[in-house]
């Protein structure tokens, strides 16, 4: 079984009443005219890959689904919205998902609907799990910059090295780290209000390691080597008052680890 992902970028116009095609879709298309509303679409789906042609479902049959069927649905509500100047709510965008489940529904054969992510920014996501049309997932992206040293009092200097390379320097070195929280809730949830939601990560988290020297200012790390993995389970024990899916951290834009408790 295989599991296919595949991004739909488009633009809305709220106040033009014919959109602007364009013709590059890896930008957006419609392409929009001037100050656009951009949006992504990811839809990912399951099967089995064909024998003959190496495809789970070919990408641009996702597309041409997606642009004939999804597209309009998210066009037609913002456009109204815009024009009657009334807020477009988290709860209003999962809506908006499930609609668009429901017109991709049967029509991405032989592959199967797995889930629906709306991009609201490059830092910010909603998305709905298809088997499980309750829960919403809210991710968001964080920085903080640190400094750290990889070394195991157990092992000696040579051993640290050996194991740790530079990461064992004694002065340490720093990162421009990322962490993307991920939360899983039911529609309505105070979980998904994302200041709130912010709030509590900053609070929570980024206020404890953010512009730190982590084995130092940290207690957690003055015995436990702050490695991505081990970072990403003490974000996720200080953010238990969240309803967490997922944590990641990024160490590097090469490097990164997951954790799902």
């Amino acid at each position: 079984m295989h599991r296919l992902q595949r991004q739909v970028r488009f633009t809305i116009n709220p106040f033009l009443d014919a959109p602007v095609l364009g013709a590059n879709s890896f930008c957006s298309k419609p392409a929009g005219e001037g100050l656009g509303l951009f949006l992504e679409i990811g839809v990912a789906v399951v099967g089995p890959a064909n024998e003959d042609t190496g495809f789970v479902i070919n990408v641009l049959d996702i597309d041409k689904a997606v642009r004939q069927y999804v597209v309009p649905i998210f066009t037609d509500t913002i456009k109204t919205k815009y024009r009657r100047a009334e807020h477009i709510t988290i709860a209003a965008l999962v809506t908006l998902l499930h609609q668009a489940q429901a017109a991709l529904t049967g029509k991405l054969r032989p592959a199967t609907l797995s889930n629906l992510t709306l991009k609201l920014n490059p830092y910010r996501n909603i998305a709905i799990d298809c088997e499980d049309n309750n829960m919403v997932y809210l991710s968001e992206k964080f920085e903080f910059a640190a400094m750290h040293k990889l070394w195991n009092d157990k092992f000696t200097a040579e051993q640290n090295f050996e194991a740790f390379g530079k990461c064992a320097n004694p002065s340490g070195h720093g990162h421009n780290y990322i962490v993307e929280v991920t939360v899983k809730a039911p529609e309505g949830s105070d979980a998904l209000k994302i200041g709130q939601f912010e709030q509590i990560v900053d609070q929570r988290l980024i206020s404890l390691i953010d512009h730190k020297n982590l084995n130092a200012d940290v207690p957690e790390f003055q015995k436990t080597n702050p490695t991505i993995e081990n970072l990403a389970v003490f974000a996720w024990q200080k953010l238990a008052p969240l309803k967490l899916h997922s944590i990641t951290v990024w160490e590097t834009d090469k490097t990164s680890c997951s954790y799902y408790g």
